[in-house]
């Protein structure tokens, strides 16, 4: 396995529950892969680990060849990572917050002003870069996360819903820029959204139940099977018969 994100065997426990089990994919520069399943489906858990915020039960995570639980700064500095929700400081300005991200990554002075305005114009943030972040909507919350990802442009890039609460314009705007970014970078984007994966993505990875069941591109995905699209009703009758005429 090979790329500039290994996970190998990933396991996340719970007391007696499995988040996620036994999870193997690595992620090569110029990829983007979507990184599908329904919620609760390990998702969210497999991305916090692989950014270094939980601790893996057993397996390994590597971000340009560093581990994640061995060598966790060294990691984060090539990780730009989008959470779920992405946390920020809301009574700070939109500016204001992405200095202080910024200071945090080690840049000052005249650096640190080029980073922010760039992350700022990637993202499409001039219009609110003065505003508290509170007073924004959104889908600007969610762009300032996604800002904050790119201040230090990271190799690699870990996004969990990217595309969250933005308008379809919004969407569009940030689709774009994934796929600007994707020739230099390894990108994961953690999504239950199919049509996302269409739109960006190089290939897919399918969790259900914490453990991988599909790994292809968008197209094969789409062509697996004709119990693609289709629903599945159990039931309970006492005869074949019965059960086929149902």
């Amino acid at each position: 396995m090979s790329g500039l994100i290994e996970i190998e065997r990933l396991t996340k426990r719970f007391g007696a529950f499995t988040a996620v089990d036994d999870v193997s994919f690595s992620v090569a520069k110029g990829e983007v892969l979507g990184f599908l399943g329904p919620n609760g489906a390990g998702k969210s858990t497999t991305m916090r680990m692989l950014a270094g915020f939980m601790t893996p039960t057993s397996g390994t995570a590597r971000i340009c060849g560093k581990d994640v639980v061995d060598h966790p700064v060294a990691a984060k500095r090539q990780l730009g990572f989008l959470p779920e929700g992405a946390p920020t400081y809301p009574e700070m300005s939109v500016f204001a917050f992405l200095q202080f991200c910024g200071r945090a990554r080690g840049f000052h002075r005249s650096e640190l002003t080029d980073r922010v305005m760039r992350a700022i114009g990637l993202t499409q943030l001039e219009g609110v870069r003065l505003q508290p972040v509170e007073t924004l909507s959104k889908g600007f919350k969610r762009r300032v996360g996604l800002a904050a990802a790119l201040l230090h442009d990271p190799a690699v890039l870990v996004l969990d819903e990217p595309t969250d609460g933005l308008d379809p314009n919004q969407k569009h705007e940030v689709r774009n820029l994934i796929r600007a970014m994707a020739p230099d970078k390894a990108i994961v984007i953690s999504t239950h959204i199919l049509e996302e994966v269409a739109a960006v993505c190089t290939r897919a990875v399918v969790i259900a139940r914490g453990r991988v069941v599909a790994d292809a591109t968008p197209a094969e995905l789409a062509g697996m099977g004709p119990s693609m699209d289709a629903v599945f009703r159990s039931l309970t009758l006492p005869a074949e018969a019965e059960a086929r005429a149902a």
